[in-house]
């Protein structure tokens, strides 16, 4: 029997509290300089002999199964295929998709974590960064200066327990589109610390309705979550309705 079968693998979500976008490569892909930091906002993946993916959702608070779309570029999936396994995986999801935390990318590092990648090496941050983005920092979890398209690291001390508030919409902004928009703004510099926040209210300007509604609860100004479609601000503020308060948390053993 598979030693790893049977095992269970949290995916923590990522909370980017900084993006700026320095340029873009060649290839397209765009260059960032970003501080992110993981969060208790946490998907469960549950590994066990066979093949195939079955997801039960939570965020609804359903907890229904959910069938799975287009399973063969499904993020879990692929990341199966890039480390040359098989399993089946029951995924428990409690990281709204489409909302900028990095929920596919968490279930992705979970997998690479999973098989015995943990981030530590070039090999296993650039087999990351060939799934995704937000994937090599996923894997390594804590906060960090995220460098590159996202596979350059440079730890930062990480303390536990610090709150922020979420407010997510019931709306989905495509990373690609975001970025596709910022390109044809021609770069624009946000007044705030995230860059792709002009860009995702071209995309979807119902987000801008949200962010005045979190900022006039809590009297902070919102900050965009990635691509969006969160908002967060510092802080814990479990009064605002429909929102969320989560706090970071920091690897067992620091990278």
């Amino acid at each position: 029997m598979d030693p790893l079968s049977g095992r269970v693998e949290q995916a923590p979500a990522k909370l980017t509290l900084s993006l700026r976008i320095t340029g873009v490569r060649d290839d397209g892909l765009h260059l960032i300089d970003a501080e992110m930091v993981t969060v208790d906002l946490i998907d469960t993946l549950v590994f066990g002999p066979g093949d195939g993916l079955v997801v039960i959702d939570e965020v609804g608070g359903t907890g229904s199964p959910l069938p799975v779309d287009d399973t063969e570029d499904n993020l879990v999936m692929r990341a199966l295929r890039a480390v040359g396994r098989r399993a089946s995986v029951r995924l428990v999801k409690r990281i709204p998709a489409g909302a900028g935390l990095g929920g596919g990318s968490a279930d992705a590092a979970a997998v690479l974590r999973w098989s015995g990648c943990d981030g530590r090496s070039e090999t296993d941050l650039s087999l990351a960064a060939s799934l995704g983005a937000d994937i090599p920092f996923c894997v390594r979890g804590g906060r960090a200066r995220v460098g590159g398209i996202g596979e350059i690291l440079d730890g930062l001390p990480c303390r536990p327990g610090i709150a922020y508030t979420l407010l997510t919409p019931p709306l989905a902004v495509s990373t690609a589109h975001a970025y596709q928009a910022w390109d044809e703004l021609d770069g624009p510099t946000a007044d705030g610390p995230n860059d792709l926040e002009p860009a995702a209210l071209r995309v979807e300007p119902r987000l801008e309705a949200w962010r005045t509604r979190l900022g006039d609860a809590t009297g902070q100004t919102p900050v965009l979550a990635g691509s969006g479609s969160t908002w967060w601000v510092s802080g814990a503020y479990p009064e605002v309705a429909g929102a969320v308060v989560v706090r970071t948390t920091c690897p067992a053993v620091e990278p």
